[in-house]
């Protein structure tokens, strides 16, 4: 037994260490023990002078394209078919079924799966060619179409899951059950952080105006999972603060309560000597984030220095607190301080019943802020290295939902749909990917969930493969044992 190793075990009595044992912090410290290679990994989570923290050694893997990403998640199922995959086919045959040999086994949700029948539901609202590029898209998504010529639009997503949660966390932590970490909290882990001020993962959350989508934002979504806690991300509140408890209580002022953090801190650094918890040195970092950021926050949300035109590109909700637009604006506000995973979720786009009156309501709220970041982010000379993510958990049917004569919707949909990325490496003005002539099969360039986060871990210097941690007696990583980076639409 080497000195350094009887010095830590003499420091730790029996009843400390079954103690400890039963509630984890017992395996911890004996990862700590065994080596920076063995189990957690503690060390790397040492919070480091200066600014940020860092990633993992090596890491990135090659230089990236992207430094910083922000997912525009549209919760609930956009539908591909209406807004970004027209099939003129699909108009010749309105309200006759689509074929067997179109159908054959693919997997549906309870809800329609036990059809006899199957019309055909066209897009609802004609498409129109946008930009030189010509992309076809609905002519309700009249901004994204102004931007087309700097997007990839992706045709032949598809993934596994034919419900919300189990789609959503696919895409977040690479499985269908919750438990595993969130892309943003692998990127935080490997690539560490640029700033001290402001969390290296935030997330916001919205919902459409008319609360007809009764999807939830689980906290999973966003969750660190068996990483250390202090990579999960951190969640802006749509109502009230910001972030809560940042203000100190009457009567204690910014010396006092930094006199007694400090203290805080030497004895919560004293606990991690002894055990070696990353917990404890999540406790330790999150402490320091929230007083650094009871200055830093409120300068986010101080928009006084906008211009009018800036604001009204976000349209009349971008200082509506909780909107998908306000949300948006502090987006890029996020990304100009140095976090560098920003996620916003917004639901509404689960159309069972009421494609024909809610569609074109959703897109209306969002699309505009949508394209108003990109736009944003180019003009700042910020778009080149930053990705920017719309999509969705899957797509709606290409039959319609409910009475066959009059269908009202559409069901899930995961065989095929579309997503659309701007910036940070990726080739602007194209479309990539290609389905059938009633947007059911995939026929050219098909990419999965897990070829989607390769691909994304790519822009950011990661090769997919060797960003790992090990668990439970094996090593994993965001794309499980799948996944290959989508060359196709990489600059």
């Amino acid at each position: 037994m080497t000195d350094f190793l009887r010095q830590n075990v003499d420091r730790v009595n029996r009843r400390q260490l079954f103690g400890s044992a039963a509630s984890g912090v017992g395996l911890a410290a004996l990862a700590k023990l065994m080596g920076p290679n063995q189990g957690l990994a503690a060390e790397a989570t040492t919070p480091a002078a200066g600014r940020g923290f860092p990633g993992q050694p090596g890491l990135p893997h090659f230089p990236p394209k992207a430094k910083r990403i922000v997912v525009l998640w549209q919760g609930g199922g956009p539908s591909h078919v209406d807004l970004y995959d027209d099939k003129p086919k699909m108009r010749e045959m309105v309200g006759q079924d689509i074929p067997d040999s179109i159908r054959g086994k693919t997997r549906l949700s309870t809800m329609s799966s036990g059809y006899g029948k199957w019309p055909c539901l066209p897009a609802i609202k004609p498409h129109k060619q946008y930009g030189e590029s010509g992309i076809a898209m609905s002519e309700m998504l009249p901004n994204v179409g102004a931007i087309a010529d700097n997007l990839c639009l992706v045709r032949s997503m598809h993934t596994e899951a034919v419900n919300h949660a189990p789609g959503v966390t696919f895409f977040m932590t690479g499985a269908q059950v919750p438990g595993r970490p969130s892309m943003g909290a692998w990127l935080s882990y490997g690539l560490g952080s640029v700033t001290d001020n402001l969390p290296t993962y935030v997330v916001m959350t919205s919902s459409d105006r008319a609360k007809t989508c009764g999807q939830l934002f689980f906290d999973y979504y966003w969750g660190s999972g068996f990483l250390p806690s202090r990579f999960q991300g951190v969640r802006f509140r749509n109502t009230g603060d910001l972030v809560p408890y940042l203000a100190n209580p009457p009567g204690v002022s910014s010396q006092s309560r930094r006199a007694l953090l400090d203290e805080i801190v030497a004895m919560n650094e004293a606990h991690l000597a002894d055990y070696g918890d990353p917990e404890i040195d999540t406790r330790i970092t999150q402490y320091e984030m929230a007083f650094r950021m009871q200055s830093s926050v409120p300068d986010l949300v101080d928009f006084s220095n906008e211009t009018k035109a800036t604001l009204e590109r976000y349209g009349p909700d971008a200082l509506v607190k909780g909107t998908f637009a306000n949300n948006c604006l502090i987006a890029r506000r996020l990304l100009e301080r140095g976090v560098s995973f920003v996620q916003l979720m917004h639901a509404g786009w689960d159309q069972h019943g009421n494609l024909f009156t809610q569609l074109e309501t959703q897109c209306r709220d969002t699309e505009g802020p949508s394209a108003a970041l990109v736009m944003d982010l180019k003009e700042r000379g910020m778009l080149d290295d930053t990705l920017v993510v719309w999509g969705g958990e899957f797509g709606r049917t290409p039959f319609g939902q409910g009475d066959p004569a009059s269908p009202k919707g559409r069901d899930h949909f995961g065989k095929s749909y579309s997503w659309w990325l701007a910036g940070g490496g990726i080739k602007p003005g194209t479309v990539y990917g290609a389905t059938d002539d009633f947007g059911w099969n995939i026929t050219n360039d098909p990419v999965h969930i897990h070829d989607m986060q390769a691909t994304i871990l790519h822009l950011c210097g990661i090769d997919h493969t060797r960003l790992t941690f090990r668990y439970q007696g094996r090593q994993y990583r965001l794309t499980d044992v799948h996944g290959d980076v989508v060359k196709g639409i990489l600059a």
